[in-house]
């Protein structure tokens, strides 16, 4: 059985991941891209103690569009910052630390 390095509780019991959600302050903007193209910006996610490529697949499946997460941002085609909120209010994130630009 392995131990988190952080709390010290067994992996199935690690709450390191829960608390990083509710300390992050994330900030969700538009974009125009190549081509004047709207492109939905995701910043303020750690890289290291959040699985960015995890969170931009769900993201994309739930928003049918194209995306990618890279050096610490998670990119999506389109304009989704209407709808983007209540979804990572849905993946665990804290509400008031969300801001729509």
């Amino acid at each position: 059985m392995s131990v988190c390095k952080k709390c010290g509780l067994p992996q199935d019991l690690c709450v390191c991941e829960e608390l990083e959600k509710e300390e992050i302050r994330i900030v969700v903007r538009l974009e125009m891209r190549r081509f004047k193209k709207p492109t939905t910006m995701i910043e303020g996610l750690n890289p290291k103690r959040t699985d960015l490529p995890k969170i931009a697949q769900k993201l994309k499946s739930k928003l049918a569009c194209g995306g990618t997460a890279k050096d610490g941002y998670i990119l999506l085609q389109g304009d989704h910052r209407d709808m983007i909120k209540g979804e990572l209010v849905d993946l665990g994130f804290n509400e008031s630390s969300i801001e729509v630009q």
